[in-house]
C-alpha cells in the first residue's frame, strides 16, 4: 500500500514539475510577445478548445472534434477514426508528462485546427484549461 501511494505521488509530483516548467517557459515567451502579459487564463484556453475553424483538411473542426468535451474520457480521432486517449491528466496519468511530447502534439494540432502554430499564449491558455479540466 505504501509503495502504491509512494508511486502516486512520484507521478503527481513529475507531472506538477514538468507542466510548471512548461508553463514557466512559456510564460517566458509570452512576456516577449505581449510585455503587458499576466497569466494564463483557462477561460481562453476553453474557448480556443471549442472554436470551430476549417482546418488544413478544409473541413471545419475544433479540438473537441478529436478529444470531444469531456477530456476525463476517450474519443475518437475526427479524421482517422482511431481512439484517443483521456486528454485529462486527472484520468490519464500519461498525460503532460513530457515537454518534447507537448510542444509536438500541441504544434500539430494547431496547425490541423488553425492552419498555424499557436502562439507562447494561445498554447499557455490550453494547457491550463486542459490542467482544470
Amino acid at each position: 500500500m505504501k509503495i502504491l501511494i509512494f508511486a502516486a505521488l512520484l507521478i503527481s509530483f513529475s507531472f506538477s514539475s514538468t507542466i510548471d516548467e512548461y508553463l514557466n517557459s512559456l510564460k517566458q515567451e509570452a512576456l516577449k510577445e505581449d510585455p503587458n502579459f499576466k497569466n494564463f487564463d483557462a477561460k481562453r484556453g476553453e474557448e480556443i478548445f471549442t472554436s470551430k475553424h476549417i482546418g488544413k483538411k478544409g473541413k471545419e473542426i475544433s479540438c473537441t472534434s478529436c478529444h470531444g468535451t469531456d477530456l476525463t474520457k476517450s474519443h475518437e480521432n475526427f479524421f482517422t477514426g482511431k481512439t484517443i486517449e483521456p486528454l485529462s491528466p486527472k484520468t490519464n496519468q500519461k498525460r503532460l508528462t513530457d515537454i518534447n511530447e507537448i510542444e509536438k502534439w500541441l504544434k500539430r494540432n494547431f496547425n490541423d485546427v488553425y492552419n498555424k502554430e499557436g502562439t507562447a499564449i494561445q498554447k499557455g491558455d490550453v494547457i491550463t484549461y486542459i490542467i482544470n479540466k
